[in-house]
């Protein structure tokens, strides 16, 4: 059973290098008092690898005496226990060890998507990574953001398809689901970098999940780097409004403390729309979700600007489910049924043209719209999802079934495509 811990995933780099053990006596550091046990591992590794030490010396961990073997000790039997210099130690720290003392935030994060997402390793997205393209770029690529099932060889060594990861849903030996150094990355265990938008970047980044890409054209990131020395982001207290207002990161507006909730580990508690899926959708309590990032835009915007923000944003996924994604999964679905398309994954060019329109430009759509990035609701969205609709999409289902998009080009949004439209009806689709 491992002591303490706040944040994950670790090279073996405290645990001592001396086979005897002389009791508890103190170190002191610049800022610690430490256990006899992690002063064996700092005699050693203040040599060995003195960059991980410097950084553990400047850590909260280390002022509040959380040493090395707090975090990585454990216990024979457990199935990544190793014998290190005569201590029984553990590699990774996992959720479940950061949750004996950081049990609340171990709850919260456990039972959120990151935790989740692992599970890309049975889906669509792996199968492209791991088969189409092959095995290596899903270790490197698609691994390193979603996490590894880490497994363990006979001579209890980490293997090299799963491990080092860092990914935020890595499956752990010990069962548990996360990497909490994915966001606090060890050894200093910053929370300044996990409030960071460039650590959420790490991942949320790429054509497929622009996030970070689309806070950066953001007004909220142009305040932000205009008054980056104003945000006061070690400070232990972060509540926005209070600690700071000069302007929001990822962190403000999805898990951070307001005056009016407290912060969370649960990434997805304010998120009222899934925008990840083919066709969007709204979330589990939707509702509450939604007044709950409310709240954090009301500290520093007027109720109209809101509840008109929400308008916008309802009204263009609402735009995209039913002139593009719900059309084009029918079509889809219509053609599998008429075994028009079989069920090997990309192995025909509407399989890869789909996959562009929602995965690719559908997203890059709905996250713009959701975050103020013009750009990316514009060019790089709902321009590329029409030109994939309509000059690729369409004309390979006729291809492959003459007729099947009549009826949806027949209405009245589509209607453009095949007839000139007068000026009334070119009114009325502007409205659409």
């Amino acid at each position: 059973m491992k002591y303490i811990v706040p944040i994950v995933v670790i090279l073996l780099c405290c645990v001592g290098c001396s086979l005897e053990k002389k009791g508890n006596l103190p170190l002191t550091t610049s800022r610690a008092v430490v256990t006899e046990d992690s002063k064996q591992c700092l005699e050693c590794h203040t040599k060995k690898t003195p960059a991980i030490v410097a950084s553990w010396r400047e850590s909260d961990h280390a002022e509040a005496s959380v040493g090395c073997y707090e975090c990585h000790s454990a216990e024979d039997g457990e199935i990544d226990a190793l014998d290190h210099f005569g201590n029984t130690v553990a590699v990774i720290v996992s959720p479940k060890d950061c949750g004996v003392c950081h049990s609340v935030e171990t709850e919260q994060f456990l039972g959120s998507h990151h935790a989740k997402g692992g599970e890309v390793l049975g889906s669509l997205d792996n199968y492209l990574g791991e088969v189409v393209e092959g095995f290596g770029a899903s270790v490197s690529g698609c691994q390193q953001c979603h996490g590894s099932i880490v497994e363990i060889t006979d001579e209890g060594k980490f293997t090299a398809a799963t491990w080092p990861n860092f990914g935020i849903g890595r499956v752990n030996p010990d069962g548990s689901a996360g990497s909490c150094s994915s966001c606090h990355s060890r050894h200093d265990f910053s929370i300044a970098q996990a409030r960071s938008p460039e650590t959420c970047g790490r991942c949320h980044l790429g054509p497929d999940h622009p996030q970070k890409e689309v806070y950066d054209e953001s007004k909220h990131n142009i305040a932000y780097r205009s008054h980056i020395d104003e945000m006061n982001m070690d400070s232990a207290s972060w509540v926005v409004g209070v600690d700071y207002s000069a302007a929001p990161t990822c962190a403000t507006c999805h898990v951070s403390a307001t005056p009016n909730q407290p912060k969370t580990h649960n990434i997805g508690l304010r998120l009222s729309w899934n925008i990840r899926a083919p066709v969007s959708f709204k979330t589990e309590d939707s509702d509450d979700k939604r007044k709950a990032m409310q709240e954090v835009c009301f500290n520093c915007h007027s109720p109209n600007y809101v509840e008109n923000f929400y308008v916008q944003y309802d009204a263009g996924i609402n735009l995209y489910n039913t002139k593009f994604a719900i059309p084009s999964k029918d079509i889809i679905d219509q053609l599998k049924e008429a075994d028009k398309l079989d069920t090997t994954p990309f192995n025909e060019p509407l399989d890869w043209i789909y996959f562009y329109l929602w995965h690719h430009e559908g997203r890059r759509a709905r996250n713009g719209i959701a975050m103020m990035g013009p750009d990316y609701v514009q060019w790089h969205g709902f321009y590329d999802i029409a030109e994939r609709f309509y000059m690729e999409l369409i004309p390979e289902a006729e291809h492959l079934m003459p007729g099947i998009t009549g009826e949806i080009l027949a209405r009245p949004e589509h209607k453009w495509f095949t007839t000139e439209l007068t000026p009334e009806e070119r009114e009325e689709i502007s409205n659409y």
